[in-house]
């Protein structure tokens, strides 16, 4: 009887853990005074709204590792072991992603479809890309910055000649960049308004982005806000080039970034220079999905400055084996001869 009061009350202890850290909404979570820090930076983002169990989980998730990770939290609490700053594990973020999506459908159904859901398998078995360069440390600044660990204990073997495989094989059909590395969801900011007659905020006074947009730095293991990261000065040779002021783009610079050179196409560098030169990523690359079809119509309603139909032109956007790169094409590729006039029927 003893023994199985004892299993009894540890087995109720699992989710009796859970509803301790929830009860009271996201104030019961700070009675561990750990997790004061997380609920602050909540309690005054744009997530306000939303409770704890929405993103974390709660005490009917039907995950009996989540309520055992709680149980193991409350019993290191009791214990006195407290963590200096309390750090979410690669597979709570992985799993929170699921959840996003349960109020983001649109923005989660654009990123699924995009390159930037590419799982670990696709990223870290690519024989393409392992046969021209090395796997290293710093892969993960970028693909798969919260998961824990080194690259040698995610792939193997780490040289030039392959067959790789995954050491961690739960994690092939992972996402390497999910949602939390472009997003703190805790960073301070207002709820999202409503737009209309009522509530009509004039254009230059309205948000180009959400005060969630932030960097998550691995090797900080925190988040840095896109108004905090720096917009690079570019060159193209010993030029100068001009950049965009949409603020949005250094959080691209951070992954698709150039060589120490800071020249244009060095590196992962996508700086648009030529007929494109100080348009931002976003005017062509659609935010989640990543999507350009629309890009050219966006300013391009029919003609380009030469009378023709841009779609049609000889570039990347029209296909991927052109040799004219659309990011820094230039009048001069396809007229090296010399750049015709612009005809009095063409739009500008």
């Amino acid at each position: 009887m003893t023994v199985a009061l004892a299993a009894l009350a540890a087995i109720l202890m699992v989710p009796g853990a859970s509803l301790y850290y929830e009860s009271g909404a996201g104030a019961g979570c700070t009675r561990c005074h750990e997790m004061n820090a997380s609920y602050d930076m909540w309690h005054g983002s744009s997530h306000r709204e939303v409770g704890c169990p929405e993103c974390h989980g709660g005490a009917f998730t039907p995950e009996l590792a989540f309520h055992w990770n709680n149980a193991s939290r409350v019993y290191y609490h009791l214990r006195g072991e407290v963590p200096a700053q309390i750090r979410i594990r690669n597979i709570d973020v992985l799993k929170m992603v699921e959840r996003c999506q349960e109020c983001h459908r649109q923005e989660y159904a654009q990123w699924r479809a995009g390159p930037h859901s590419a799982d670990y398998s696709r990223i870290f078995t690519d024989k393409t890309h392992n046969t021209n360069r090395l796997l290293m440390d710093d892969c993960l600044r970028c693909h798969g910055m919260h998961y824990e660990g080194g690259i040698q204990e995610l792939v193997s073997p780490l040289d030039r000649s392959g067959p790789w495989r995954l050491l961690r094989t739960e994690l092939a059909g992972r996402p390497t960049m999910p949602c939390l590395t472009c997003h703190g969801v805790h960073r301070h900011g207002p709820l999202l308004r409503k737009a209309g007659v009522d509530g009509r905020v004039e254009g230059p006074k309205q948000e180009l982005n959400r005060p969630s947009l932030a960097f998550y730095d691995r090797r900080t293991q925190s988040h840095i806000p896109v108004a905090a990261l720096p917009l690079p000065e570019m060159l193209e040779g010993e030029r100068a080039v001009r950049m965009s002021r949409d603020q949005r783009q250094a959080l691209c610079y951070q992954c698709h970034a150039a060589e120490a050179s800071r020249q244009v196409g060095s590196g992962d560098d996508r700086t648009a220079v030529g007929v494109h030169e100080g348009i931002s990523c976003l005017s062509c690359h659609l935010k989640h999905g990543q999507k350009t079809r629309a890009s050219c119509a966006e300013c391009h309603p029919k003609m380009s400055n030469c009378g023709l139909e841009v779609e049609t032109m000889d570039t990347t956007f029209r296909s991927a084996g052109s040799k004219h790169n659309i990011h820094w094409v230039k009048c001069v590729d396809c007229h090296p001869k010399g750049v015709p006039k612009k005809k009095e029927n063409s739009q500008p």
